[in-house]
């Protein structure tokens, strides 16, 4: 969205209304009271008086490029509360999409896609939308072919005692079906009525609920089932074509390949019928469930049609409590089971999501989808009991199909088909060799015992095209709500739709090179139960998205649909996990392979959309629970880790320096990198709430593991104070000030140099540990950063030099911006084989020795071996070494070598002394050299300067700073980084500028220095 810009130059709102800045037009009015005066028409109806601010209305609340209005923007806060000033800005109300997203969502995912003109298009309501479609997907084959099968299983003694006085092994597994899918609907009822719906069925409910990361996964597996499900389903349709034709003599190849054939050409049809558009498909959906229907009734009424002799001596006798009761008791044939009946009957109810599927092309997803859907289950589920039981309760479970089998006068009966027997036929001779006919052995039961045959093999054609044609419909649909969110960038280019609906012409097209290649294949036994499992991953995915918005608690779950319960939907999406394995166990191993696989891949991807799902609300939770347990735990010295307060400035202005603190916190403890907005608080604040997202998520893009915070304050040292007090959540707060030196203290000004000392002293005061780098070179480079501006990576600034150059930058300055550049990457790479130097000259708690410590167990620094200075007096070399060794052998840290400097407190050379002296000139007082009154002026009129009376009473400190330079440069001149305890000066008694030149002589003309100070409480301990 463009930032439009006032005359003056400033920010303004894109939304704000101008004409309030104007003078306000005025009309009469007469109010209802009698009074009569003149008001604003644009503020009548509402207050009665000129304001900004606006009512409650749905377009603030929009997202960018919103497919059903434009979003609006109110008035910001800082319009209302600023001093009012009249400027002149034209902007609109209303604002649409630049393309570029809004709150990090890309600009093609389903939220911000650009709005789309409506009229013409095709919209469902929850009958045609939803109830037909679920109806027909879950009305399968199994209707017509193996659901008798399932309630004829032969005896178990197990079973039986665990049903006869409960219900038939197929009202179980009906039931047992149902349960499963009326729980996955009522999550998916709460989840789509917890905000606006677009389309995408399945993978929009889950992605934006648990987030790109499991949408993504299941996104792509569940429209790829739906293109298989398309293959499976008019293999089905053609086996039973070739049935007819085999019947008929009429085969054209051979079996397999008249399956191919005739699947290969339905496929056409039925893309054709699906490309034409959605309002043609839909009345194919009406006329094959109408056709649907009348097969089912067919069924019903056949049962009641007096059976003939040919039919009784196949097993149907009209209904019979004997062979109800015979029924009843369940059995399994050999190699079959509970489970292995179940997994055959289950797939049938998988079609629940058919309306769901198709969520874009609905006119009020939130109200059709519940309903439709809920409804589907329930008269589905009635349906297939209702078939179940009068097949059950009419036809026996084996028969012969021989009408000269009837029972002879005055035999018993008695075996396994005794109520056959007690209804004058003889069917004992099926326990002995297999029969054709009855329960178990007839596929074709149900055209024997419909009133007209014909009817139930066109309701098998209807029943297999009405599911194939819901998959054909369904897979490019969720395939191209995956590829519009851009979470596979490969896959963006089937984002693209066509026509008023915005068809998935090239899903479509996908769809059917994916389906037509399986029916080419000709066996899908096979990989029919992984499609299964694929489908109840899904489910899965339904229930525990439901179960875990619950349980985050986040105020924005807010569904309008109340009747779901958290642990219902827990417990639906551990069955749909259990139900994978019953299915197929190695398909179910290999659905949650394919499921991980994805999710690490989209999660190493990273894709850019924020969609605030449940993953980031428990996420949340998880952190404030953890922070206040935290709370309760003192802290202890084996628990010790820095937690970083890095002065930084923007993130990206001194790399180097964040790169250590980095290196020091790493993934295990706390980096805050801050930053000091000086100034008027009006503009500081608008700068500062402008850097915030960009910073970190600059952060976030160069994998540096820290936060970005800022403040505004009228002074530098206000500032920073306020960060060392606030900073931090419960014992998750800063115990390490990391801080550039200034090397332009000589140059600055006073206030500056007071400022900067004056944090060290308030750093000191807070009890924080203090690390200050230097580099000869420098730390900031936020001056280049301005100057290439377009980069996002520090490393590749170099690139900015030559527009320095451009710009007429003189060479030698281009050439220390570049050797800075360089210097300022130092950090960021991995580190020659060298040493660390550690100078731990004070005791400050094991803050000087755990840094370098740490440092050392990363990988940029593996390479880099500890080296341990201290200091000590002539003829202890032996004693003070031995010491150490022990010591450091007790804190488990390992050094290459000791070295005792015993030659420390010897006089440091003439030339090092003038080189202080030059340094500290311009600050002294000299007012040795001025009589006492001009002296006792001076002294008053600049209190800062260093006095004589300073410089003696501290000249042995002074001197030990330059003689320790002397002795770091013979020592550590070629070490990759050098550690040296901070000295510290006394407030009020050591001037800042005194202060500064101990700094900076001890680490001038040096490598990389870290002085370190800790705030003298162990972090190191021997103990366990």
């Amino acid at each position: 969205m463009e930032r439009l810009k006032s005359n003056r130059g400033e920010h303004v709102n894109p939304a704000y209304d101008s004409t309030l800045d104007e003078p306000p037009v005025y009309e009469e009015t007469n109010f209802s009271n009698g009074e009569h005066r003149t008001v604003r028409p644009s503020v009548v109806s509402a207050f009665g008086h000129d304001t900004l601010d606006r009512v409650p209305n749905i377009d603030f609340y929009r997202n960018a490029g919103s497919m059903s209005g434009h979003r609006a923007v109110r008035p910001s806060l800082q319009e209302l509360h600023d001093v009012f000033q009249k400027v002149t800005i034209s902007v609109p109300d209303t604002v649409e999409d630049d393309g570029d997203g809004s709150d990090g969502t890309p600009s093609d995912d389903l939220e911000s896609a650009v709005p789309t003109d409506d009229k013409g298009a095709v919209k469902f309501g929850w009958i045609r939308g939803v109830l037909v479609r679920c109806m027909l997907n879950i009305w399968g084959v199994m209707l017509f072919i193996r659901l008798s099968w399932v309630f004829g299983q032969l005896k178990n003694n197990y079973f039986e005692l665990l049903y006869v006085y409960i219900s038939g092994l197929g009202i179980v597994v009906i039931a047992l079906s149902c349960v499963v899918t009326t729980i996955t609907g009522l999550s998916m009822s709460a989840i789509c009525t917890n905000g606006v719906v677009r389309g995408g069925g399945a993978y929009y409910l889950i992605s934006r609920s648990l987030g790109p990361e499991f949408g993504g996964s299941i996104g792509l597996i569940f429209a790829f089932a739906n293109a298989v499900a398309v293959a499976m389903y008019v293999v089905g349709f053609a086996e039973t074509v070739v049935d007819l034709l085999k019947d008929n003599d009429a085969i054209m190849v051979d079996e397999i390949n008249d399956i191919r054939i005739v699947g290969c050409i339905t496929v056409v049809l039925l893309l054709a019928l699906s490309v034409a558009g959605m309002e043609w498909e839909a009345k194919a959906q009406i006329l094959l469930l109408v056709v649907l229907l009348v097969a089912i009734v067919n069924v019903f009424v056949g049962t009641v049609i007096p059976a003939t002799t040919d039919k009784k001596s196949k097993g149907f006798f009209n209904y019979d409590s004997k062979i109800f009761l015979e029924n009843f008791t369940p059995s399994f044939t050999e190699n079959e089971n509970f489970f292995s009946v179940f997994s055959i009957f289950f797939p049938a109810a998988t079609g629940i999501l058919a309306g769901a599927n198709i969520s874009g092309d609905l006119r009020d997803p939130q109200a059709a989808i519940p309903k439709g859907t809920l409804l589907a289950i329930l008269i589905t589920g009635i349906t297939y009991l209702g078939v179940g039981i009068c097949v059950s309760a009419t036809v026996v479970r084996e028969a012969t199909g021989n009408i000269t089998d009837i029972v002879t006068a005055g035999a018993s009966c008695n075996g396994s088909a005794v109520a056959a027997c007690e209804l004058g036929w003889n069917f004992s001779s099926c326990t002995v060799k297999k029969c054709e006919f009855g329960l178990l052995n007839n596929n074709q039961v149900m055209t024997m015992v419909s009133g007209f045959g014909p009817l139930i093999i066109a309701g098998t054609f209807s029943a297999t095209l009405s599911s194939a044609l819901a998959s054909l419909v369904s897979a490019p649909k969720v395939f191209q709500a995956l590829c519009k969110d851009n979470i596979y960038k490969i896959l963006h280019y089937f984002a693209k739709g066509y026509g008023k609906n915005n068809e998935p012409i090239r899903g479509y097209v996908l769809t059917f090179i994916i389906s037509v290649a399986f029916i080419l294949i000709g066996n899908l036994n096979t990989i029919a139960p992984i499609i299964s499992n694929f489908f109840l991953a899904s489910y899965a995915l339904v229930n525990f998205s439901c179960f875990h918005a619950s349980y985050a608690k986040s105020p924005g779950w807010r569904p309008a649909y109340k009747y779901y319960n958290m642990w219902l939907s827990l417990l639906g999406a551990l069955l749909c996990c259990v139900v994978m394995f019953v299915i197929n166990w190695w398909a179910a191993l290999i659905t949650y392979g394919i499921e991980i696989l994805l999710y690490i891949y989209v999660k190493v991807k990273k894709p850019e959309v924020n969609w605030g799902s449940s993953t980031q609300a428990v996420t949340f939770v998880s952190a404030v629970n953890n922070a206040l347990s935290l709370s309760g735990v003192e802290d202890h010295v084996k628990n010790f880790r820095p937690q970083i307060l890095a002065l930084s400035g923007s993130a990206r202005a001194r790399p180097a320096l964040l790169d250590l603190a980095h290196s020091l916190s790493k993934n295990y403890g706390l980096c805050l990198t801050c930053e000091v907005f000086v100034g008027p608080r009006s503009e500081a604040l608008e700068e500062m709430n402008a850097g915030m997202e960009k910073n970190q998520l600059w952060l976030r893009k160069t994998k540096r593991k820290a936060f970005y915070a800022a403040v505004a304050c009228d002074s530098f040292r206000e500032g920073t104070k306020s960060l060392l007090q606030a900073s931090g959540l419960g014992r998750m707060k800063p115990n390490t000030l990391v801080l550039g030196f200034q090397r332009n203290w000589r140059t600055a000004s006073t206030e500056a140099v007071q400022s900067y000392v004056g944090i060290l002293h308030d750093a000191f005061d807070f009890e924080y540990g203090t690390v200050m780098l230097r580099m000869d070179q420098g730390l900031d480079v936020s001056h280049i950063v301005e100057a290439e501006g377009q980069y996002n990576n520090v490393l590749r600034l170099l690139c900015a030099i030559y527009v320095l150059k451009s710009a007429g930058t003189p060479a030698s300055v281009a050439k220390m911006n570049e050797r800075m550049l360089e210097a300022s990457a130092q950090f960021h790479k991995k580190q020659p084989k060298g040493t660390i130097d550690v100078w731990w000259l004070f005791d400050d708690g094991g803050l000087t020795l755990l840094l370098p410590y740490i440092l050392t167990t990363r990988k940029k620094w593996k390479d880099s071996k500890l080296r341990i200075f201290i200091a000590g007096q002539p003829g202890l070399y032996n004693n003070l070494f031995c010491r150490m060794k022990s010591l450091l052998h007790k804190f488990r840290i390992t050094c290459t070598d000791i070295t005792v400097i015993d030659d420390i407190h010897v006089q440091p050379r003439a030339d090092s002394l003038k080189k202080l002296e030059e340094m500290i000139k311009p600050f002294c007082l000299h007012e040795g050299s001025k009589d006492t009154a001009q002296a006792e002026a001076m002294r008053k009129e600049q209190p800062w300067r260093i006095t004589d009376e300073e410089l003696s009473t501290f000249e042995e400190k002074t001197n030990l700073q330059v003689r320790l330079n002397e002795v770091l440069q013979e020592n550590s001149k070629s070490a990759n980084l050098i550690i040296v305890s901070m000295p510290i000066a006394r407030k009020e008694s050591v001037s800042d500028f005194l202060y500064m030149a101990w700094l900076d002589i001890l680490t001038k003309d040096l490598p990389p220095t870290l002085l370190i100070r800790g705030n003298h409480k162990s972090v190191l301990t021997f103990y366990s």
